[in-house]
């Protein structure tokens, strides 16, 4: 009887705790139909370039909620335009979070335009995750615990083409380039940090130029004439296309690095002229869909029925579509640890448990890694040499 008794107090104790595990929660923009993400894109403006970005991101959770969902709920993505003005910014995001309510914000574009809402998303705690925008600063758990970046760091990357100069040309003359602003300085940074202090005097001139600048040719013809043999351009694909082209045309032929931002051949070299970009280092950490290796990778082949069917206005070549299509499958991964406790905190605490997750087109070797104390998704990059049709990488993956 006591046997008896006991086993039937264990099963009636099993009812009673079982609701609990299995209970669902909510927080803002989060049911048992639908997650509600948010974003601030560049659809007009200076750079609407990138605004293929949040297309192929909207095109991307098409597919999954045509195919179900996650974990059974559809996902609204509410993509605003803000122009690359940070003011615009803060207006649309402020409408995401306090208006739509939605659960997180993701893959807003532009550093300018994050910092200006930097603070305000995590004094209300709402998730600031995989930003397309590289800045160092994204990846600053202790004093913004509601915001990670995604691609690789531009502190980062600028100390790895430092590297590279130290390496090859340890008496170059350099001339620096960049937008100024946040995006521009963070690159100059780390470039500085990577030479050194001993080697700062390597950088003999350095001119800068606004997003919404018309041509940059005056500071390439400044910089020129500085005598530098090396040409680090740390520009947006607009303007990073007019200085190549604006270089070669003067007859300045330096060593030329180009941040891995501006380094898709269809938004920046071929508006420059291939012909112009032959010899051109960049960077990347994903497979190219233009380079023959990947002919017949499976991944690609799947990503290019993907633009074929869900974004055919999209260009698959171009490299932005290839970024956004990658930072919304991590987002997938985020939502489908999720379960069915969709608050805020559990994204986030989801979005820094990521283990060795391998994006079908990062380059073989780089996965998506944080953790609590690491905000940083990417972390490894390969350098790249343009020959003129294509990006050729060589060496090895850089980064930790």
């Amino acid at each position: 009887m006591r046997i008896a008794q006991c086993t039937i107090s264990l099963a009636l104790l099993a009812l009673v705790v079982a609701p609990v595990h299995a209970e669902k929660k909510y927080g803002p923009g989060a049911s048992d139909k639908e997650i509600k993400l948010g974003q601030t894109v560049s659809y007009s403006g200076a750079l609407s370039v990138f605004g293929t970005i949040g297309r192929v991101e909207a095109a991307y959770f098409e597919m999954l909620n045509g195919a179900g969902g996650i974990n059974g709920r559809k996902v609204t993505l509410i993509s605003l335009d803000d122009g690359y003005m940070p003011p615009r910014t803060v207006e649309q995001t402020r409408k995401l979070v306090e208006q739509e309510e939605v659960l997180a914000l993701f893959s807003s574009i532009g550093t300018p335009t994050n910092s200006a809402i930097h603070k305000y998303v995590n004094a209300k705690k709402v998730p600031h995750l995989f930003l397309s925008t590289g800045a160092s600063k994204w990846g600053d758990p202790k004093q913004f615990p509601w915001t990670m970046g995604w691609t690789p760091n531009y502190r980062q990357e600028g100390a790895i083409y430092a590297g590279y100069i130290l390496k090859t040309n340890p008496h170059a003359k350099i001339a620096v380039l960049y937008q100024n602003d946040d995006f521009g300085k963070d690159f100059l940074r780390g470039f500085e940090e990577g030479l050194g202090e001993a080697n700062a005097k390597m950088i003999v001139a350095t001119a800068t130029f606004e997003p919404t600048d018309p041509s940059v040719d005056s500071q390439i013809t400044t910089l020129k004439a500085s005598g530098a043999d090396t040409f680090f351009n740390i520009a947006s694909p607009k303007a990073a296309a007019q200085a190549i082209r604006k270089a070669y045309d003067i007859g300045w032929h330096p060593l030329l690095l180009l941040q891995s931002v501006a380094a898709s051949i269809s938004s920046t070299l071929k508006p420059a002229g291939v012909e112009r970009a032959v010899g051109v280092i960049s960077s990347t950490y994903y497979k190219d869909p233009t380079d023959p290796q990947w002919a017949q990778d499976p991944a690609v082949a799947a990503y290019r029925t993907f633009m074929k069917t869900y974004y055919p206005a999209g260009d698959p070549d171009d490299v932005f579509n290839v970024w956004g299509y990658s930072q919304a499958q991590t987002m997938e991964q985020v939502l489908k640890q999720c379960g069915d406790e969709l608050t805020r905190e559990n994204v986030m605490k989801q979005a820094a448990n990521l283990k060795d997750l391998p994006l079908p087109m990062l380059l073989p070797g780089i996965k998506i890694n944080t953790s609590p104390t690491d905000f940083y998704p990417i972390e490894q990059v390969q350098l790249m040499r343009f020959d003129g049709r294509q990006w050729v990488r060589f060496g090895e993956v850089l980064g930790r």
